[in-house]
């Protein structure tokens, strides 16, 4: 009689295990392929003397799309900034300098953001991308930069190799494409910009 007994017990605790299961299934975070970090800079009057990115600061580090919804709706959004600031998204240990060494043979795809609500659009649509590894080069990529500023807010994407130029010209189009820009799209080097010698009109176009 036990065996009896005890088979439509165990038939009754199916179902709750499963439920169980799956509940725990749902509250399992969404792992990203890789990490990455929100580095942020305001930029107040610099100190005589004071050095580039000493106001620069790494903020997260995150690998899950729950903490990176919660860190971009909290505090990773350009509306929420005031002038002479910046936002970066790289990948987790890459510092947004031209002097790390996965930036510094790099340069960077910039578009030009004539209105707060292009900008913010045009970040989230770049982040997701990022995030979503939507790009065929992603081991290219170092990350973005949201710059707001009273002449013009930007966008800049970074890039670990400025001199392969068909691999360059292949992130500047699918870009294009994520953000829906539909202007020209120019490509400076890091180099130059450490020269003071930018590229009239950038190195590559599209």
């Amino acid at each position: 009689m036990a065996e009896v007994e005890a088979a439509p017990i165990a038939a009754a605790e199916t179902p709750e295990v499963a439920v169980a299961e799956g509940a725990a299934a749902a509250k399992a975070p969404h792992k990203l392929h890789r990490q990455w970090a929100f580095w942020y800079d305001i930029q107040s009057k610099p100190k005589p003397g004071a050095a580039w990115g000493t106001s620069l600061r790494k903020a997260y580090t995150f690998d899950t799309v729950e903490e990176f919804w919660g860190l971009y709706d909290q505090i990773f959004r350009p509306s929420k900034v005031t002038v002479n600031a910046d936002f970066h998204l790289f990948k987790a240990g890459v510092e947004p300098k031209w002097e790390d060494p996965e930036c510094a043979n790099g340069g960077k795809w910039t578009v030009p953001c004539s209105r707060k609500t292009t900008l913010e659009n045009m970040w989230l649509e770049t982040l997701m991308a990022l995030i979503g590894e939507q790009f065929d080069e992603s081991e290219e990529i170092c990350g973005v930069v949201a710059s707001v500023r009273q002449r013009g807010d930007k966008l800049a994407l970074w890039t670990r190799t400025a001199s392969n130029e068909a691999v360059q010209v292949n992130i500047g189009k699918k870009w294009k494409e994520i953000v829906d820009y539909n202007d020209k799209m120019v490509y400076s080097f890091h180099d130059d910009a450490k020269r003071e010698k930018p590229s009239r009109g950038g190195r590559y176009n599209v």
